[in-house]
């Protein structure tokens, strides 16, 4: 089943609070610019990880979404349980969201 912009954001929250603050910040404190709002960025995501099929594979589970500041964007990595194999892993880090 495809990501959602809510799963996403859930899997932010899921990497704690700095995460979530890191991507609020993105968007606040560039005004009077306007960087795309948390939710904006979690619908792109979701978009972005089914485009790759990451969101159509029943193996796999997204555990946890970390969100790291590098002005003027912010950088995401993933990170999944594959269920089958019974290992972790994390998608490359995505730069983006300026």
């Amino acid at each position: 089943m495809a990501f959602t912009r809510q799963e996403i954001r859930d899997s932010i929250e899921r990497a704690g609070d700095e995460h979530w603050q890191a991507l609020t910040l993105h968007h606040t404190e560039a005004y009077p610019e306007s960087n795309p709002t948390p939710g904006d960025v979690a619908r792109a995501e979701a978009a972005r990880l089914n485009e790759l099929g990451l969101g159509d594979n029943p193996d796999l589970e997204l555990v946890e979404s970390r969100v790291e500041r590098v002005e003027p964007a912010v950088r995401i990595t993933h990170v999944f349980e594959d269920r089958a194999k019974g290992t972790r892993f994390e998608t490359e880090p995505f730069t983006g969201y300026d």
